[in-house]
């Protein structure tokens, strides 16, 4: 049974989400398909420029991302209050970006649409709206790939899976998952390798100015400066690096001594961090966090129950 997205996120209500969209009919976003032996690696860039572009555009902050095979994860956080302070131009010249007209110039178009105070308190509200984000995001993506398929229809499947995020160790954790996908999928061993990806991102932003390396956690894209997290960039690049070892028995290296200190700071211990983090794919549903945050947001939904409420009560029995 689906339910409406206006039950998990209220319009104009800000808030972190994990998002998944997925390819449909033996579509491939990127990698290399073994049944017609055809690549799709140059799609990855395709997303990551996309990302970058609307990031600047939307009032959100991108604090993860993953571009997978056949399916593209983003963690986003949707800022509703800073588009309220924008003007009307800006918001005009911002959605103008958004779609161009090849038969119009930009600047009189927006100036022009500045001048609909109606239409522009919609433009207003759809630039801090999750579900325009991914709209935008995944439309010219899957237009562009149809064009090089030689072929119509859906490229992405109707909707994509959404999670609230409601504490700030959902969000790492979620953060962390998202950018293990490519090591849980076995296509790198290393961070390093983890190509168009958020923690790639993040390590060459430190190899550009190793200072930032112990700058507090914050978006890769998007709106920054506004929030971070309680960890530095190195802390939470050791964590992910830890908790890939972890679920990869394979790979190298092998963890000696206590896990790193930032587990604690989290109020865990390993086993509790591991089973965290590993439950966002499946072991909870369209909302993380602790067990009075998960039953508030389902009494705020109209529900007496979500998924994911069990195993957040097992996560909180975890001797820490």
């Amino acid at each position: 049974m689906t339910y409406p997205r206006s039950a998990l996120i209220p319009p104009g209500s800000s808030g972190v989400f994990h998002c998944v969209s997925r390819c449909v009919r033996r579509a491939f976003l990127c990698g290399e398909d073994s049944y017609t032996g055809r690549s799709f690696e140059h799609r990855r860039q395709w997303v990551e420029d996309r990302l970058c572009e609307i990031g600047e555009i939307f009032s959100v902050s991108i604090w993860g991302f993953a571009v997978m095979s056949n399916h593209l994860h983003v963690v986003v956080q949707t800022l509703p209050e800073i588009a309220s302070a924008w003007s009307d131009l800006e918001v005009a010249e911002r959605w103008v970006r958004l779609f161009p007209r090849p038969d119009q110039a930009p600047g009189l178009r927006a100036s022009v649409l500045s001048g609909h105070a109606d239409r522009i308190a919609i433009l207003r509200g759809r630039l801090a709206d999750l579900s325009w984000f991914m709209r935008v995001l995944s439309e010219p993506i899957a237009r562009r790939a149809n064009k090089e398929d030689i072929c119509k229809g859906r490229f992405w499947e109707g909707r994509f899976r959404c999670q609230a995020l409601l504490d700030d160790a959902a969000v790492i954790a979620a953060m962390t998952y998202v950018d293990l996908n490519p090591v849980r999928a076995g296509i790198c061993d290393t961070l390093e390798d983890s190509h168009h990806t958020s923690v790639r991102q993040r390590l060459s932003e430190i190899e550009a100015e190793p200072a930032s390396a112990g700058h507090a956690l914050a978006p890769v894209l998007g709106i920054r400066g506004l929030s971070v997290l309680r960890m530095s960039q190195a802390e939470y690049l050791g964590l992910v690096d830890f908790s890939g070892r972890q679920i990869r028995a394979d790979k190298r290296g092998a963890i000696v001594g206590p896990p790193p200190a930032v587990v604690a700071k989290l109020g865990m211990d390993t086993e509790r961090w591991t089973r965290q983090f590993m439950a966002v794919g499946s072991g909870f549903g369209r909302a993380i966090g602790e067990v009075e945050s998960l039953i508030e947001k389902a009494r705020a939904m109209g529900q007496c129950w979500l998924r994911g409420i069990g195993t957040a009560r097992a996560l909180s029995k975890v001797p820490c």
